[in-house]
């Protein structure tokens, strides 16, 4: 089955007091790349998700994101900062000292008083343990990328059926030319005849022999029938691609490059209104498949 590398899913979890959305989403791309924005203080979290997608995928520029919000009512309980405590309470008693030697009497500091002081209290903003947390959320990933691969097997196989039209239509283009190459025989043939004959006509130690091998030479290298062997033979290997259940994307690129050399040999050989003609159809429909191709995984 022909797979695109276009894509996207999403997906929702809870649990551990927080609450998750995924998104998940891919373009073209030459090879595999990964771009992942997940909460880094979940440890390990980014390493097994890079791990799975690496598992699940060939090619694709593929962005998935994860946020992440702690539930109402989960908010971690705060706790006092030890050690800034202790220099507070330092710092309060050197004043007091300062201030009695003065002969100044300060106002009692009160409990919240010192709380409030920055950073006396603290919330713990980080789970002490993230494991339990990040096993939860792994646990939805198998699903949200079997959402994404269904999507890009589907519009896999609608690129399928775009190619193999192109592909139907090619082949008709080349049936066509060989239709037009067969007509242009018997016309290119008078027409060496007759620049021969006025060749022979106007020149003085005219070798005959030695024009004709040339003009013989000159006709072989307008034949075109290599050309159009090759494009079928192309045809048929782009058809046997479409049926692999591989990813295919990489062969169908090279071998796209092989269909528009060939075009383009035939192009410069035509020297025929009709076959230039449809070369010139025939190299504006491979472009618009090789666009396509590029898209294939």
């Amino acid at each position: 089955m022909t797979v695109s590398m276009t894509g996207f899913a999403a997906g929702r979890g809870e649990g551990a007091g927080h609450g998750w959305q995924w998104e998940i989403r891919s373009v073209n791309g030459k090879g595999l790349e990964l771009r992942l924005r997940v909460p880094d203080w979940i440890d390990g979290l980014e390493a097994a998700i890079r791990a799975e997608l690496q598992k699940a995928l060939g090619r694709g520029n593929v962005s998935l994101s994860l946020k992440l919000v702690r539930d109402e009512g989960a908010a971690p309980p705060a706790r006092v900062n030890r050690a800034t405590l202790a220099g507070v309470l330092a710092a309060l008693a050197e004043a007091e000292g300062m201030a009695m030697a003065a002969g100044v009497t300060l106002a009692q500091a009160t409990a919240a008083d010192v709380l409030a002081m920055r950073g006396v209290m603290e919330t713990g903003a980080v789970e002490e343990d993230t494991a339990p947390l990040r096993d939860l959320i792994l646990q939805g990933l198998p699903a949200l990328l079997a959402d994404f691969d269904a999507m890009r097997r589907a519009e896999g196989a609608a690129l399928r059926g775009v190619l193999a039209a192109q592909l139907d239509r090619i082949a008709a283009l080349v049936a066509e030319a060989a239709g037009a190459a067969e007509a242009r025989r018997p016309r290119a043939a008078q027409a060496l005849e007759e620049a021969l004959a006025r060749l022979g006509a106007n020149a003085e130690g005219f070798d005959p022999a030695r024009v004709a091998q040339e003009l013989a030479l000159l006709a072989v290298r307008q034949d075109v029938v290599e050309e159009l062997d090759r494009l079928q033979a192309h045809v048929a290997a782009a058809r046997a691609l479409l049926a692999q259940t591989v990813p295919v994307g990489r062969k169908f690129d090279f071998l796209m490059q092989e269909f528009l050399r060939e075009a383009n040999t035939l192009l410069s050989k035509s020297q025929d209104r009709e076959l230039t003609r449809i070369g010139l159809d025939l190299k504006t429909l491979i472009d618009q498949m090789r666009e396509q191709v590029q898209n294939v995984e």
